[in-house]
């Protein structure tokens, strides 16, 4: 899977961010691309009204600046990355990828340098559709346990900030341990 595709260039390439991750994280929570206020200023989930940030408030203690808010993560065991590195996408929708030019990240690099994780989550169906397309068929060992979970984007509506905390809740925390939220 090294062997990747080059990065498409001109109007509406998006390059994404490399992983938000420690060497012990155990959970790998993956998105498509950033959005466009992502890339704006050159965070994930940027966009003020994202759900991601709120949940991750609640479930690893992340408050604070971006640095802050990514630290405890990190602290609790979970990495932030994204299936796709690069691709065509006008604008911030999923659904607006043009999957011709679309290149996934490395994966089998970024497992063989984080042995821990254990689970994988999807942060909304576009990412879980990418990755068992254009990814897990390339990774020689597979063996991690997936799950969807409800985007957290404020294009998905259908669900409630509660409803969605609570299946983030109860995927994510049986896999975290009594993790500390300082760099021990």
């Amino acid at each position: 899977m090294s062997k990747r595709n080059a990065h498409p260039e001109g109007p509406g390439a998006s390059r994404g961010f490399p992983p938000v991750a420690r060497e012990d994280a155990r959970v790998l929570i993956l998105g498509s691309l950033p959005s466009e206020a992502s890339l704006s200023a050159g965070e994930y989930y940027a966009h003020p009204r994202n759900a991601f940030w709120t949940i991750m408030c609640v479930i690893a203690g992340a408050e604070g600046g971006y640095a802050a808010r990514c630290h405890a993560l990190q602290a609790r065991g979970i990495a932030v990355w994204d299936v796709l590195s690069s691709s065509v996408r006008p604008g911030s929708l999923d659904a607006d990828i043009d999957m011709n030019t679309a290149v996934p990240n490395d994966f089998e690099q970024f497992l063989a340098g984080h042995e821990d994780i254990r689970l994988v989550c999807f942060n909304g169906r576009k990412a879980q559709q990418m990755f068992q397309r254009r990814v897990q068929p390339l990774l020689p060992e597979f063996d991690f346990e997936v799950s969807l979970l409800p985007s957290t984007s404020p294009a998905h509506a259908s669900l409630t900030l509660a409803e969605k905390l609570a299946t983030w809740r109860g995927v994510i925390e049986p896999h975290l341990g009594g993790g500390e939220q300082t760099d021990g």
